[in-house]
């Protein structure tokens, strides 16, 4: 005990030092948390130190501008609440996902919220609350009892001190990048965080941005990866002029995104009661169908719309990165539903979840839809036990997205009765399903209730193709799982191997021959298309071109920086796509007549919904849903606003997505 004292006296008095071991813990903190492990932590500790120890610097450096305070103690635990903060968010996603933490989950946080409750029970969200309350009141407390400095900062010396932090830090990640000791690439972010660390994980997802500028980037360049004459004598891609299609012959074009949709019957240990995916299963052998390999796993599902719609890899850009969530909030890019605008196509995108999600409402217009058809736009949802909407609802709208235009229609379509948080305890009294045979009780019940989604999601794909399969017109579905469920799966309790794997098919009503291959996320459409003899757009041309040759995927980079960030080479200066006037709903919201009885106003029209309000000059009224036809006011309004009255339909989070005329 005693050398214990000496030692404590000597060295944790000198705060430098104390900042130094207060890093060590907090490191050791974190990653515990992220491996819900402390001997994984510590196995992390011993088997890769240096990686440890540039961790350990990084936080070190944040925590050292607490020498510039009298009350350093006070200080150092206000920055210390920045790596806990950080720890225990990241520990919380990877116990729902298997995504860890990014900055890009920050500018997610208002989407992340409004889930919340699918996530956790009332009763940990009032303890979350509780302990935030709790946390407060000790800031408090600890600000009034932590010990001071008697003497006064010595300014120069706090600076120097930090400033030599600062700089060795920077030096020691030189060094570390330069030795291969630390990854500035995270092929997997998931393993990135494994590998390289929470801290200087989390700061790559920040630093790390965008696509990067290529190597000599010029028009010579951009213009040089088509052959003489592919693109037109100038080498500019101009919409609709290099197509030789017949249009007037191509069908419909499909895509159904399910969400965290695969084969169950792939992970290694588990055993059902039946086939979760019968449907689906004859599906694949008998239409064309393989492996599709996605983005993300455990969540992303905006990532792989991403890529399929524009043909570019979500690997271009930083680590955890979203384009929803940024480059595509400040420009137009060109997408499925641009090029095929130049064939005459109408195009529709339908998600049964809210519309604000991921800010589709305003990315689609800059994808070139005609029309979003979202949860708030829908009647008579069912739901999960979970709170998700079920994909049963989606045949409907599909088949009103058709029969809303009289030529070709392109519709997307995302699902969302997948979606976890997958429960621990059995939720499903009777299930269709059973797991017969599980690792623990916790896995069987996480289980049941999935392969319980997936098979009532498979009912629904029979439903749909069923419908297409007696349409009167020719029309071509791609069908395939956005990414795997946020499960307990690992490339080595995987039949197939992978984790990034889901499985598509081409459907058609039309008699396409089957053509089986695995493809990537990103080259689906060029493959669909090209079936269909359809060249038309500069990245599907590109694909379908160059696939396979050396260098394919470096080329596709440096058109997506072009066509994203830089100068607009391949279009000869200016991007050729336009926002277009995105319609919410296929199905028009309108006021028939505004009905007063007995002093309350009654609002009659078409196509209402639960979501539907009634709002006078911009302002939210309280309204009772009566019907699709009917919406009842409770709040008194003059007689004299009474016309002005619109109906406006409102997401959860009170933002709202259209306004009657």
């Amino acid at each position: 005990m005693d050398r214990l004292k000496t030692f404590c006296d000597k060295f944790l008095k000198n705060y430098i030092v104390l900042l130094f071991v207060v890093a060590f813990c907090l490191n050791l903190l974190i990653e515990t948390l992220a491996r819900h492990s402390l001997i994984g932590s510590m196995s992390f500790l011993i088997h890769d130190p240096l990686v440890f120890l540039c961790n350990v610097l990084l936080i070190w450096a944040v925590l050292s501008p607490a020498l510039l305070f009298r009350r350093r103690i006070f200080a150092m635990c206000m920055l210390s609440l920045i790596w806990l903060a950080l720890g225990i968010t990241n520990g919380v996603i990877l116990a729902n996902r298997m995504t860890p933490f990014t900055i890009f989950d920050l500018s997610s946080l208002e989407d992340g919220l409004s889930i919340v409750s699918n996530y956790f029970s009332m009763t940990t969200i009032i303890i979350a609350i509780a302990a935030a309350v709790a946390l407060v009141v000790a800031i408090i407390i600890l600000f009034r009892k932590a010990p001071k400095m008697k003497e006064k900062v010595n300014y120069k010396k706090a600076i120097a001190a930090i400033a030599i932090i600062a700089v060795g830090t920077f030096g020691a990640f030189q060094l570390a990048i330069k030795a291969g000791v630390l990854d500035t690439f995270f092929g997997n972010l998931a393993y990135g965080y494994r590998d390289n660390g929470v801290p200087y994980s989390f700061l790559v997802t920040w630093m790390d941005q965008g696509i990067s500028k290529p190597d000599g980037y010029s028009e010579e360049m951009i213009k040089g990866i088509f052959k003489n004459g592919e693109l037109g004598e100038d080498g500019v891609y101009e919409p609709a002029q290099d197509d030789d299609a017949d249009v007037e012959n191509t069908p419909n074009i499909l895509f159904l995104q399910l969400e965290s949709f695969m084969d169950p019957t792939l992970v290694e240990g588990l055993e059902y009661s039946k086939d979760p995916i019968p449907n689906y299963r004859r599906l694949m052998e008998e239409y064309s169908s393989g492996y599709l390999t996605v983005p993300a796993v455990g969540a992303g599902t905006a990532n792989v719309e991403f890529e399929v719609m524009t043909g570019i890899s979500a690997r271009f850009f930083g680590p955890g990165e979203y384009p929803y969530k940024n480059i595509l909030r400040e420009t137009t890019v060109e997408s499925t539903p641009n090029v095929l605008r130049s064939l005459g196509y109408s195009s529709h995108a339908i998600h049964n979840h809210r519309g604000a999600f991921y800010g589709r409402n305003k990315v689609f217009s800059n994808m070139g839809f005609d029309t979003f058809t979202c949860l708030e736009y829908m009647s008579n949802v069912m739901r999960t036990p979970r709170n998700w909407a079920k994909d049963g609802i989606l045949t409907e709208q599909i088949i009103d997205a058709l029969e809303s235009t009289e030529g070709q229609d392109y519709i997307y379509t995302i699902s969302v009765q997948g979606h976890g948080k997958y429960p621990t305890e059995q939720l499903i009294e009777d299930p269709a399903v059973t797991v017969t045979k599980a690792e623990s009780e916790e896995q069987r019940w996480s289980y049941e209730y999935y392969v319980n989604q997936v098979y009532e999601m498979d009912l629904f794909v029979e439903e749909l193709t069923d419908a297409l399969s007696t349409y009167d017109e020719d029309v071509i579905l791609v069908m395939y799982g956005d990414h795997l469920p946020a499960l307990d799966m690992t490339e080595d309790t995987m039949k197939n191997g992978s984790i990034y794997q889901t499985q598509y098919i081409i459907w058609d009503n039309f008699g396409l021959q089957k053509e089986d291959a695995d493809l990537n996320a990103y080259e689906i459409t060029s493959e669909v298309l090209d079936r269909l003899g359809i060249s038309a757009g500069m990245i599907n041309k590109y694909q379908q071109n160059y696939k396979g040759e050396e260098n394919y995927l470096t080329n596709l980079e440096s058109l997506a920086y072009d066509m994203l960030y830089g100068k607009h080479y391949i279009y000869g200066g200016k991007l050729p796509f336009e926002a277009t006037d995105l319609q919410m709903g296929v199905k028009k919201i309108q006021i028939d007549e505004i009905v007063e009885i007995g002093g309350k106003y009654y609002i009659k029209g078409q196509n209402f919904t639960e979501y539907s309000k009634v709002s006078l000059d911009g302002e939210i009224l309280d309204t009772v849903y009566l019907g699709p036809t009917i919406l009842a006011l409770n709040d008194k309004v003059d007689p004299e606003d009474a016309s002005r009255m619109k109906v406006s339909q409102v997401e959860k989070n009170s933002e709202i997505l259209s306004t009657t005329e």
